[in-house]
């Protein structure tokens, strides 16, 4: 997990997009994603998000997972139901054994550069990688290219963004909103040992971003997850005036006692 922009990055779209789903309605004016993160977020939650709003099947999705290069995983991933405080959301769900390879950021660009992806999405998953990296050799006192990824480059990190870059990309909204993101103290387990919460790197990808207080413990927030929403130039505040087209609540691997249920996604149109 990590980046260190002074703020986020804004992309506009100016042509109008139409999306193309089972049964999802086409939008005539500017098009708007919507995220409230209430408990947190992660690099999946933003793939099962994306994947829900475009009503992509499950052989769709598996496309995707094969167009990153990655066609021995395509049959382990799938969007489930999941309820949480008699609540119905939706969740991802992949099976593959858990690699521990490090990976550079020149290792991340060649595996990318092989991607039967657009050139956009592409760009995305760079992008994603290339804040992490500045986050990273922040934190290390390190240059961006010298990072060696632990979690964050394994393969399961590898799918998250790649495919959430793909989604996004193929979602192409106008706009892309998010609500602050929930933020608590704790103790966080990873490669270096035990961190306090949010840890350096993720400490270091929040400058820039609204953030509130959560009464929970933990890490709430993942660095593939932040990446992201900055890679996908996400501006912070309050819902805009909009037409609601779809919406979807998505969970993560994670429960927190006592907090809000997951985080809601919506896609629709701009009003003014």
């Amino acid at each position: 997990m990590t980046d260190s922009p002074n703020q986020t990055h804004t992309h506009n779209h100016n042509h109008d997009h139409q999306v193309r789903g089972q049964g999802q309605p086409s939008l005539s004016q500017r098009s708007v994603l919507v995220l409230r993160p209430h408990s947190g977020l992660s690099g999946d939650m933003l793939v099962a998000g994306l994947t829900s709003l475009l009503d992509l099947s499950k052989r769709e999705l598996e496309d995707f997972v094969s167009a990153l290069g990655l066609k021995e995983l395509k049959a382990s991933i799938k969007l489930e139901k999941k309820s949480l405080n008699h609540i119905g959301g939706l969740t991802l769900k992949v099976d593959f054994p858990i690699e521990r390879q490090h990976r550079t950021l020149a290792e991340i660009k060649a595996f990318f550069s092989k991607a039967d992806l657009s050139q956009n999405a592409k760009s995305l998953a760079l992008e994603a990688f290339e804040i992490l990296a500045k986050a990273e050799g922040q934190v290390h006192d390190i240059k961006p290219e010298e990072v060696s990824f632990h979690e964050v480059g394994a393969l399961d990190s590898l799918l998250d963004i790649g495919l959430a870059a793909a989604l996004f990309d193929k979602l192409k909204p106008s706009a892309f909103i998010c609500g602050p993101l929930p933020i608590c103290d704790g103790v966080i387990e990873c490669a270096h040992g035990l961190l306090p919460s949010p840890a350096p790197a993720v400490a270091t990808l929040l400058e820039g971003t609204m953030v509130t207080g959560l009464n929970s413990r933990g890490e709430t927030v993942t660095p593939t997850g932040l990446s992201l929403l900055k890679a996908f130039g996400a501006e912070f505040g309050p819902w805009p005036e909009m037409v609601v087209v779809k919406q979807t609540l998505i969970y993560g691997s994670r429960e927190l006692p006592g907090v809000p249920n997951g985080a809601l996604f919506v896609y629709g149109a701009l009003v003014s």
